[in-house]
Parts: structure tokens; C-alpha cells; sequence
């Protein structure tokens, strides 16, 4: 249904929701988003964890579980992992670094050009992001207070990076190279490490 297909992504990319929240983002009575909770529940998709409220009963929030990923972009998980054992099988793990180095690369290249006329550190985050979002991280801007902060909801390399988390070294390394005339940038939250997301600080010089 396209109601539970909202609900999933809403629950991707902003985490553990109440019914009543939901409601709002999607303009349907909490009694409706409830019927669609319990549904998601009985399919396995979501489920509830109960939070002492200061009155009152208890808060619901609703969160996603692990089979939701699926649904998601996986850039064929099995093959990933399989051409990463090949790789370190026939060329060593210098050869997987080379390959690891090699991709960083070809990325810097494609950034870089896309962000020649980007100025300040918004800007160029916004023009980041939707460049990952369109590979597949679900990427987001927030800005809070003396910071920026880079969200990747999901993240469509997860078991190259759980195969190899130099991956994951090298995009962070990636991110760092691009904005360091303009800013800081460090991993706070990591998918790989049990996170729901990806979340890199940024802050400006």
C-alpha cells in the first residue's frame, strides 16, 4: 500500500516516530495510522517500543526493523561481498586497497566537478547530499547551531563496508578532502558500527 510505503520512509529517514507524528506528516487521523502500524506490525516491518512519559501513560514510538532493508537499495549484496573475497583472493588486500583508492578517486573527480561552483559550506553540503541521495544514502542537511550536519539514512555499499571498512574509511577521508577549505568533518553515528544512520558533523573553519 502506498500509505505503508510512506510510513517506512518516514521512519528510515527521521527514526523512531509516534503514531501522532506520523499523523501529521501524513495528514491522516491517529486512529488511521494506528490500523496501518498494526498491520506493518503483523508483516513484520515495525515495531513499538513504550517510553515513560512526565504524565500520563506511556509514549509509543514506532520504529523499523531489520527486514525493512530490503526494500531498500542493496547494490546486490552477495555479489558485492563475493567480488571483494575474489579480488583479495587473486590480488592481495593491496589489491583491494587499490580498488578501494581507485573508486575514491573516480568519486573526488565526480564531486569535485559538481561542486566547482558551490560557494560556502551549505551550499556545497546541499549539492553533496543530493548527489549521495542519488546513489542511494537518502542524504540530508541539518543545520544546528555552530554546525552542519551531512544524515545518510541508508547506505547502499553496507556489506562492502561490512566486508571492508575501508570503504567507509575512505568516504569519510572523501568528504574531508572536499570541504577542508571550508570546514571540519567527523563520523559521529556509523551504519556499520549499529547506528540507524550515518551522521558526519561538519563545521565550518
Amino acid at each position: 500500500m502506498k500509505t505503508h510505503n510512506k510510513i517506512i520512509e518516514l521512519l528510515k529517514t527521521q527514526g523512531s516516530l509516534t503514531a501522532k507524528t506520523l499523523a501529521n506528516e501524513l495528514g491522516l487521523t491517529t486512529m488511521g495510522v494506528r490500523q496501518h502500524m498494526l498491520a506493518l506490525e503483523e508483516s513484520g516491518d515495525v515495531a513499538f517500543k513504550d517510553e515513560k512519559a512526565p504524565r500520563g501513560r506511556p509514549t509509543r514510538y514506532w520504529s523499523l526493523t531489520e527486514q525493512t532493508n530490503s526494500r531498500f537499495a542493496d547494490r546486490h549484496d552477495e555479489l558485492t561481498v563475493q567480488l571483494i573475497d575474489s579480488v583479495i583472493a587473486v590480488f592481495g588486500d593491496d589489491g583491494l586497497e587499490k580498488l578501494i583508492a581507485n573508486r575514491e578517486v573516480s568519486a573526488m573527480r565526480t564531486y569535485r566537478l559538481a561542486l566547482a561552483d558551490r560557494y560556502g559550506v551549505l551550499e556545497k553540503l546541499t549539492t553533496l547530499a543530493k548527489l549521495r541521495t542519488d546513489e542511494g544514502y537518502m542524504a540530508t542537511v541539518i543545520e544546528d547551531q555552530d554546525n552542519f550536519w551531512l544524515i545518510e539514512n541508508h547506505c547502499p555499499i553496507c556489506a562492502a563496508a561490512t566486508k571492508c571498512q575501508n570503504f567507509c574509511r575512505s568516504e569519510l577521508q572523501l568528504f574531508q578532502s572536499l570541504l577542508s577549505d571550508d570546514a571540519l568533518v567527523t563520523r559521529e553515528e556509523h551504519i556499520v558500527e549499529g547506528a540507524r544512520r550515518c551522521a558526519y558533523k561538519v563545521t565550518p573553519l
